[in-house]
Formats: C-alpha cells, sequence, structure tokens
C-alpha cells in the first residue's frame, strides 16, 4: 500500500524538484557563474524555463526531468566558477 502512495507522489506536479533547481541556480549566480561559467548557467536557465513550460503544460514527467538537469547544470556552473575563482584569485 505504501509504495502506491509513494508511486502517486511522482505522477504530481515536480514541486521540490522545481525549487532545487531555482536554488542551485541562485546559489550559481551569486558564486559569480555568470561571469565565470557563463555557458552552463544559461544551460541550466533554459533548462528551468522549459521545466516551467512543460509545468504549465501538465507534462509533469518532462518538467520534473527538466528541472532535474537545470539543478544538475547549475551545479555544474557552481562548481566550475568555484574552481575558475581558485585559480585566479581576486586581490
Amino acid at each position: 500500500m505504501m509504495l502506491i502512495a509513494l508511486g502517486g507522489c511522482q505522477s504530481g506536479p515536480p514541486v521540490q524538484e522545481m525549487s532545487d533547481a531555482r536554488m542551485a541556480i541562485a546559489v550559481a549566480r551569486d558564486a559569480g557563474a555568470a561571469q565565470l561559467a557563463s555557458d552552463d548557467l544559461r544551460a541550466a536557465e533554459s533548462l528551468l524555463n522549459s521545466a516551467q513550460r512543460s509545468l504549465t503544460q501538465r507534462n509533469y514527467g518532462q518538467a520534473r526531468s527538466d528541472a532535474i538537469a537545470a539543478k544538475n547544470r547549475a551545479l555544474d556552473a557552481l562548481e566550475n566558477a568555484e574552481t575558475v575563482d581558485e585559480r585566479d584569485p581576486q586581490p
């Protein structure tokens, strides 16, 4: 019975995944990814926009997938920004 209840949660709107993606993008942006890892940050933002469009169309599976991908690209942007920043410290 619990498996059915848990499985049903996955078919609804991906609220947590969308929130996670937005938060990861904000953290990456705050870390300087817009300047230091702009390609990854733009890709993350594009994926989040795609997730939002899918969410609006109630295509929750695609929205979830895009939101997870957006979070992962934002984390890549954050890591890349931190790596670049460590190699080129500001005075």
